[in-house]
């Protein structure tokens, strides 16, 4: 089973190539250049540098949401355009809980932080029993103060990554159990975990047609945001 993975979902992009023997290739980039510029030539690159082509790929496994929207809709169009050319299923992995999977196999649990503006943040809370992931609240876009919440109501040691620098004054003032954030090789997205997480999912059958794929926003965009505003006001 060999699957392509990417995370286009924040200002990380990352591509890699999967076996369930391990990673064969990752390519990841943390810079303010656009995903439209650097997803599809970081594809090429890694199917090059392990020798393979298209035809070798069994499935695509995407971080489908939540995200920003942009990074999310390059990253959908690269996956549908690239799964209907070789034929394969497209896998949505959840990129929060993706995020999550890059501790893998700690004892605590394990709270992912995306910076969603306007005060909230994407989110979800998470914890392995041996290598296997367990959901305790699904993904969701809220106000950090509830995400503090329910961490102080589990009451157990709890590991923050993703963009949980930008939270750090809050989280020092109000989380009132142990907790440490990841270090900066395991804070941010990685394709090899959503690649990990989406040969689970594929074992499960949790997979999709090109077609039928579609990623998860969570909340409206910004553009429609100020659409319905308009509109009321009309």
């Amino acid at each position: 089973m060999k699957i392509l993975a990417i995370d286009s979902s924040a200002q990380v992009a990352s591509a890699a190539v999967v076996t369930e023997q391990g990673c064969l290739a990752e390519y990841t980039v943390n810079h303010k250049k656009t995903h439209s510029q650097t997803l599809l030539p970081m594809i090429d690159e890694i199917l090059r540098m392990t020798e393979n082509e298209g035809s070798d790929i069994d499935a695509i496994a995407i971080a489908a949401g939540p995200g920003s929207f942009t990074g999310l809709r390059i990253g959908a169009a690269t996956v549908k355009g690239l799964a209907m050319v070789w034929d394969v299923p497209v896998i949505p992995v959840s990129t929060v809980a993706a995020l999550a999977c890059n501790v893998a196999g700690t004892p605590d649990v394990v709270c992912p932080l995306m910076d969603a503006r306007r005060s909230q943040v994407y989110t979800g809370l998470y914890g392995f029993q041996a290598s296997t992931l367990v959901e305790y609240s699904a993904a969701e876009c809220v106000g950090i103060a509830a995400v503090i919440d329910k961490v102080n109501a589990i009451g157990r040691k709890t590991v923050f990554l993703g963009d949980a620098d930008l939270f750090a004054d809050t989280l020092a003032k109000s989380v009132t159990v142990p907790y440490e954030t990841a270090p900066f090789h395991l804070a941010k997205q990685r394709a090899a975990a959503v690649g990990w997480l989406g040969l689970s999912l594929y074992r499960e059958g949790n997979y999709v047609s090109a077609e039928e794929f579609a990623p998860t926003y969570l909340r409206i965009s910004q553009a429609e945001r100020e659409r319905e505003e308009r509109l009321t006001k009309s």
